[in-house]
């Protein structure tokens, strides 16, 4: 029986990738070299054959963006589409919008890194923001106590689960493509269930931007191989 394939996308370099601030859930366009890699993207895709047959996205600016343009690589700007909240980026809560460097050289490096790295590590939480969220039409369906004041990899992981379930892996049929565009840590969450990691393993987890990872899954949704297409 005829594998399916999963391809798991980061989306291009953001403004505050480039600014090295938390972002999280703040909605920040793509640079110049974001789109780029974005088109690179789709380069690769089409070169290795790959073609999606069904397509998910974060509500982020910078995801949806970068779908646009990798699909208009594969001459595929007619493929429907599915946006969802859950594979949006961890929050960050209160760090969202600082400096990396300066947050760590502030509050202290090893607090920083875990709560960058770990699997549960959970960043100072911003009290308002789900009520904030809440106003913005893209979360006005979503009850108020789903949407976050923070996040760790593991609640992010929660909150990516019943998307994963319910919705992609019934469309993993034999055969077919699904392309997943999200962000680094809804990726690193996913990614950690994927490859069985462990959770001092997902500390050295990293995934690039606009760097494809391709899945070859089982006709039950087992992982058979994975790896990221090279970029030369």
């Amino acid at each position: 029986m005829t594998d399916s394939t999963l391809i798991l996308l980061r989306h291009g370099e953001s403004l505050w990738n480039r600014e090295n601030r938390f972002t999280g859930w703040t909605d920040v366009p793509l640079t110049e070299r974001g789109c780029r890699e974005a088109d690179r993207a789709g380069r690769l895709l089409r070169d290795a054959g790959l073609r999606p047959d069904w397509v998910s996205t974060s509500v982020m600016t910078r995801c949806v963006h970068t779908v646009w343009r990798v699909l208009d690589q594969l001459d595929r700007s007619w493929v429907p589409v599915n946006k969802t909240w859950r594979l949006n980026e961890r929050h960050y809560g209160a760090l969202q919008g600082l400096n990396k460097d300066e947050t760590a050289r502030q509050m202290g490096e090893e607090r920083v890194r875990h709560w960058r790295k770990s699997f549960r590590g959970i960043p100072p939480a911003d009290a308002e923001a789900p009520a904030r969220l809440h106003r913005d039409p893209r979360y006005r369906r979503v009850a108020l106590s789903d949407l976050p004041a923070t996040e760790s990899l593991e609640m992010t992981l929660r909150r990516v689960m019943p998307y994963w379930q319910h919705a992609v892996v019934p469309q993993l049929r034999p055969g077919r493509t699904v392309l997943l565009a999200a962000h680094g840590n809804s990726l690193r969450a996913l990614m950690s269930f994927l490859n069985g990691m462990e959770e001092e393993a997902v500390a050295q987890l990293h995934v690039p931007t606009g760097v494809p990872a391709v899945y070859r899954m089982s006709a039950d949704a087992r992982v058979v191989s994975h790896g990221f297409i090279n970029v030369t």
